[in-house]
């Protein structure tokens, strides 16, 4: 995305000072790109361009100023830095108000100039930095699966090759990797996908159900027909579920016990806690781990996490109706943190991000805060997501979680503008 050196564009019509100042430039480690007036700089600088600006204001042709402005229109985000005589610098400080970068007047100190172009510098390739992440969050790879480490290209490389069998899949990782997304996904992009996935939580279905309401004509494993039959928490099941799952793993029928059993086609897709298949019978595992995954956790692939942030910080903003905040240098740290929830506790704390819940950076003046009323909104409103989130949207058990009446708890989100059945329906397809 840039190159070795960070550049500078340089330009002013006065050939001494500009080969003056490209020396200073130079040996201070930049890339200088000279230019002799505002016209010749405009033709060359788009905008992507990957260094600053820098400008004499007093030019034939195109003064700094209206090379500022022009430059302006095509990124907001390119810092440009006006070099001005005293009879210019109110015109110099209006182009400030406007969005200059800064102005420095003449005659100027070069640790001046330098300490300038310095500042710049960084906050250019910060601009770059989001302007990179938010266009690779927002791309067209599998979201659940942004990134570039080896590890997840293999990953998501296998998604179509698996959505073309019915093979069944055993998926172990951490809580929060993302193991129930990877089975949505091979379902979506399979024939599969016209029909329904189902979801069922081995670790809430006690033995005495397990007829009734899981093997039973009509019931939850007959409701997967043709489709997708997630097995979520596997080594949490308890022993008869395990030994009637054994049993439908091989012949994929229910009501066995009967003289006309009923075939089920579908296809079985398990998840487990990592450190946990000696939780699951022989039996049953090899019955169903046709391919056997491991999804890693983000301590695994620390090059990910910037442009998984960026995503749920889009994500979140979208949800939230309100525009995603800048994602400042000191955000970048994030990498470095430990994440035991993995994907799960990283998009709850971009959520928390862009409802001002977390910051990282220096502390905004008070006069920029946001008030009292309206931190309490935010407090409130990541509150009610989170209890959606850990209840993966079952609305009953997320009122009961947050100890309110039922009239209060959508009374409370009505007034924070939440739009609890799109939320419900991210978290449920999320996983």
């Amino acid at each position: 995305m840039t190159s070795v050196l960070p550049s500078v564009a340089l330009v002013d019509d006065d050939d001494d000072l500009r080969e003056a100042t490209t020396q200073l430039l130079g040996l201070a480690g930049y890339r200088v790109l000279g230019f002799p007036g505002g016209v010749e700089a405009a033709r060359a600088i788009g905008a992507d361009f990957e260094g600053i600006v820098i400008s004499d204001v007093r030019m034939p042709h195109m003064s700094g100023v209206e090379l500022f402005r022009l430059l302006q229109e095509r990124d907001r985000d390119l810092p440009v830095l006006l070099i001005s005589g005293h009879a210019d610098v109110q015109m110099a400080v209006d182009a400030l108000k406007a969005g200059a970068w800064d102005f420095i007047e003449k005659p100027f100190a070069p640790d001046a100039l330098l300490a300038a172009a310095h500042r710049a510098t960084k906050a250019r390739k910060l601009a770059l930095e989001n302007r990179a992440l938010r266009r690779a969050a927002a791309g067209g790879a599998e979201q659940a699966f942004l990134g570039e480490t080896p590890m997840i290209q293999r990953l998501r490389a296998m998604i179509p090759i698996l959505s073309q069998s019915d093979i069944d899949l055993a998926i172990e990782g951490q809580t929060g990797t993302g193991k129930e997304l990877f089975a949505r996904c091979v379902h979506r992009a399979s024939a599969r996908s016209r029909h329904r996935f189902v979801t069922v939580d081995c670790a809430v279905i006690p033995p005495a159900i397990v007829e009734k309401e899981m093997f039973a004509r009509g019931g939850i494993v007959a409701s997967s027909h043709r489709g997708t039959l997630f097995l979520d928490n596997l080594d949490q099941a308890s022993e008869e579920l395990q030994r009637r799952l054994t049993q439908f793993a091989e012949k994929r029928a229910i009501a066995l016990d009967t003289r006309d059993p009923e075939a089920i086609d579908t296809r079985i897709i398990a998840s487990m806690a990592e450190g946990r298949r000696d939780q699951v019978s022989d039996a049953l595992y090899h019955r169903i781990a046709g391919v056997p995954l491991r999804i890693p956790p983000l301590a695994e692939r620390r090059a990910d996490i910037r442009l998984l942030f960026a995503h749920f910080l889009n994500k979140a903003a979208e949800r939230l109706d309100r525009p995603a905040p800048p994602i400042d240098d000191s955000i970048y740290h994030l990498d470095a943190r430990e994440w035991p929830g993995n994907l799960r506790e990283l998009e709850n704390f971009a959520e928390r991000y862009c409802l001002g819940l977390e910051s990282h950076g220096p502390a905004a003046p008070a006069s920029q805060q946001a008030t009292l009323p309206e931190r309490l909104d935010a407090f409130e409103s990541a509150a009610i997501l989170q209890a959606l989130q850990e209840t993966k949207g079952d609305m009953a058990r997320t009122i009961e979680l947050l100890g309110l009446p039922r009239k209060t708890f959508y009374y409370r989100a009505k007034r924070l503008g939440l739009d609890l059945r799109s939320m419900r329906a991210e978290i449920t397809s999320d996983g």
